[in-house]
């Protein structure tokens, strides 16, 4: 799958990942320094609706389009904790 592809399906793909239950963001970036690396930065509410998710239809067409790239993909997921006071930082 080419570049432009795989931007067209993550492009539709991510308004319907906004309505998922429990979605804050979801981002499609593409590297200043590199037109091939893209990004989807996705922040849920609760490990349980990213779960989910990672079940849902959705998910089931990116994780699709992903395997069909030439390269290996990287997934990340990463926890944050917000903790009290450090919205003065």
């Amino acid at each position: 799958m080419k570049r432009m592809e795989l931007s067209q399906t993550i492009t539709s793909l991510s308004g319907s990942i906004r309505m998922e239950k429990g979605c804050r963001r979801c981002d499609f970036c593409q590297s200043v320094e590199d037109e091939n690396r893209l990004f989807l930065l996705e922040e849920w509410d609760t490990r349980k609706n990213l779960m989910t998710y990672l079940k849902s239809d959705h998910f089931k067409v990116l994780r699709g389009a992903m395997n069909l790239l030439k390269e290996p993909y990287e997934r990340l997921f990463y926890t944050v904790s917000h903790l009290p006071g450090m919205e003065e930082i």
